[in-house]
């Protein structure tokens, strides 16, 4: 549960942002989307393998110039 407490005269607006900030930082959104469908363990490595050899490319390919 988050709290943003809401100093007196606050702006109701820099209070929201706040929140909505705060809520970013939970990382709640991108929990929700990844449990909305499963993913089987073969197929989560195979992407994170794919992701793997993506950055390797570009670090191989910044370095080389």
């Amino acid at each position: 549960m988050l709290i943003i407490p809401v100093k007196d005269g606050e702006n109701i607006d820099r209070a929201l942002k706040r929140f909505k900030r705060k809520f970013d930082r939970t990382k709640t959104m991108r929990q929700l989307r990844e449990r909305k469908h499963f993913t089987k363990p073969s197929v989560a490595k195979r992407a994170l393998n794919k992701k793997a050899q993506y950055v390797q490319g570009l670090r191989t390919k910044e370095e080389l110039g």
